[in-house]
């Protein structure tokens, strides 16, 4: 007796809510279901291999159509890379809270945490663009975006911007600098990178820097 089956459609995937501003962009294959975030279509001209990234190979990223005020991450080393193109008033705030940093310079760890080019108060090669590992310096939790101004719960009244560790408190500016008497002892890690254009960066290399 010959058996006929059906494949039942997959429903089709509702839009992507437009107002979305923190996108995610990884190298490898993003799957499973609990992932946390929407993957966005993201062109990039580089594309490693599965053994190439296990080495740590650099991997390029376009971020032409990265406006201010959002933020793309990509994948490195097996560690998240946040590429946080920031707003006029956002680099404003930097100013304001060195006094509440704990190393508002990265003069700590220097060689391990902030490369030379990056050792400023933007902590980056263009101002208004930060790239940063995603990696608490305490215990290696993952921060969240805070990037909302003003009070809101675990943050203070004056909060002007930044990312909130979850797992101990731990708080940083949009710098990527942490601030004083919270568990993390450094700020947020720079890795290598260099601009290969106005609009291709490279991340895990810095000859050009």
């Amino acid at each position: 007796m010959t058996q006929s089956s059906q494949a039942s459609a997959a429903p089709a995937p509702g839009p992507l809510d437009p107002t979305k501003r923190n996108w995610i962009l990884t190298t490898a294959a993003v799957g499973g279901a609990g992932a946390a975030a929407v993957a966005v279509p993201f062109v990039s001209t580089f594309q490693p291999s599965e053994r190439a990234k296990a080495a740590g190979a650099a991997v390029e990223v376009d971020i032409a159509a990265l406006k201010p005020g959002e933020k793309v991450t990509v994948e490195w080393r097996g560690k998240p890379v946040w590429i946080i193109k920031r707003t006029p008033e956002q680099l404003e705030s930097l100013k304001k809270i060195e006094g509440q940093l704990a190393d508002p310079k990265s003069e700590r760890n220097p060689a391990d945490l902030t490369p030379a080019y990056a050792r400023n108060g933007n902590r980056s090669i263009k101002p208004d663009v930060l790239v940063a590992v995603g990696i608490c310096s305490h215990l290696g939790c993952s921060p969240i975006d805070k990037f909302q101004t003003g009070a809101q719960p675990s943050l203070p009244d004056d909060w002007n911007g930044g990312f909130l560790c979850p797992c101990h408190g731990s708080t940083f500016d949009l710098a990527g600098r942490v601030f004083k008497n919270k568990p993390a002892p450094d700020n947020l890690e720079v890795p290598p990178h260099m601009y290969l254009s106005d609009t291709r960066l490279l991340i895990g290399e810095d000859k050009k820097a």
